[in-house]
């Protein structure tokens, strides 16, 4: 007697999971628009605004450690933390997400993210796995877990 494969080789079928099932776009499950202001930051947009905040850490790092120190990577490191929780807690964006155009906003709708949420949002991408693993809505596992989104600005 046979038995058909397609039902575990075909994968998950659509519309059968709401957890899974993403929506017409990115973010309508969360309220956000399909695009323009206000909607789901894609990809390269967050790789370009970590690319600037970490160049501008590294300078600030040179004004304490020497260009080849050995603990330069651990300084510029701490910096960033330090410069990433305080600025999207205060100001909702880091620098390189002011430069790009990008805000972190809770999905709750609540106004601020808050120092609790920014310290884990910034403690889990510095394990650098939860930003490249995403949810069907496309945001990353660092803000799934912290009830955020980076959205756009512009």
């Amino acid at each position: 007697m046979s038995r058909p494969l397609g039902s575990w080789l075909s994968g998950p079928q659509a519309g059968m999971d709401p957890d899974t099932d993403t929506g017409a776009w990115r973010g309508e499950k969360l309220g956000l628009p399909q695009s323009g202001p206000g909607s789901l930051a894609s990809s390269w947009p967050r790789v370009l605004a970590l690319f600037v905040d970490w160049v501008m850490c590294y300078g600030v790092s040179l004004l304490f450690v020497g260009f080849l120190a050995q603990q330069l990577s651990t300084v510029v490191l701490g910096i960033w933390f330090v410069v990433g929780m305080l600025t999207v807690t205060l100001f909702s964006f880091s620098p390189g997400q002011f430069v790009v155009g990008m805000r972190v906003v809770r999905v709750d709708g609540a106004a601020r993210v808050g120092i609790i949420r920014a310290f884990f949002r910034q403690l889990l991408i510095v394990f650098i796995v939860p930003p490249l693993l995403n949810d069907p809505d496309g945001r990353g596992l660092h803000d799934r877990a912290t009830g955020t989104a980076l959205v756009r600005t512009r």
